[in-house]
């Protein structure tokens, strides 16, 4: 299954676009993902989908974008220390979630399943299987509203800002968002490469705190000049 692949993607848009254009490009770039999914799993012969969260940096707006349960969250401070090559100085960072998880249980995702004659079962599932309500591909459930449509929202980066964490719904089964930031800032304070910090966060996950569930993790960090 692909239910939690969900595909990470970091594009910088160009600085002309404003930012109507810019997520128009988003939504754009949703609609035409699934649709290739959707025409690959016609010949492929499968059904699967997979949930997805990205961001898109342009100047200092930062979009992120999501469909389903993966999230984005950010590392900020209630101070401004002027770079992060200070994180040692911070007592500690505020994690803010930027995502909206989308389940066939929420209400607003209910009453789209619910107009297009769909059915949320009692365990909280779209036709008593799929948990997610938004999502790539899953072909078998779009008569039924599933959609790749994501919710974006947009924030400016400020020296506040430390660092991001993208992950899949298995990451964020065993790790709440205050935990993951204090994790990985633990480990940018041991002076670890953000490749090796988005590691060793999976790994904890995955050997440590027993996901059993796919586990994929980015941590992009914010550089301040």
């Amino acid at each position: 299954m692909l239910r939690s692949v969900y595909m990470l993607m970091l594009f910088q848009l160009a600085y002309h676009l404003d930012v109507k254009a810019a997520k128009k490009a988003i939504l754009d770039g949703f609609r035409k993902t699934d649709e290739s999914l959707l025409q690959e799993s016609v010949s492929g012969g499968w059904q699967d989908g997979a949930t997805a969260v990205c961001i898109w940096i342009l100047g200092r707006t930062v979009f992120v974008a999501n469909i389903g349960d993966a999230k984005a969250v950010v590392a900020r401070s209630s101070i401004v220390d002027g770079s992060n090559n200070h994180l040692d100085e911070l007592s500690s960072l505020k994690a803010i979630v930027v995502t909206r998880v989308h389940k066939a249980i929420y209400p607003q995702e209910r009453a789209r399943i619910q107009k297009s004659g769909g059915t949320v079962s009692s365990n909280g599932r779209l036709q008593g299987r799929l948990e997610v309500s938004r999502a790539f591909g899953d072909r078998q459930f779009k008569k039924f509203g599933v959609v790749a449509t994501p919710d974006i929202h947009s924030f400016e980066v400020t020296e506040r800002d430390h660092f991001i964490i993208l992950g899949c719904d298995g990451l964020w089964g065993v790790f709440g968002p205050s935990d993951a930031v204090e994790f990985v800032q633990k480990l940018l304070k041991e002076g670890l490469s953000v490749t090796a910090v988005s590691r060793r966060l999976v790994r904890e996950a995955v050997l440590e705190r027993r996901c059993k569930d796919n586990c994929t993790a980015i941590v992009i960090i914010f550089r301040h000049k």
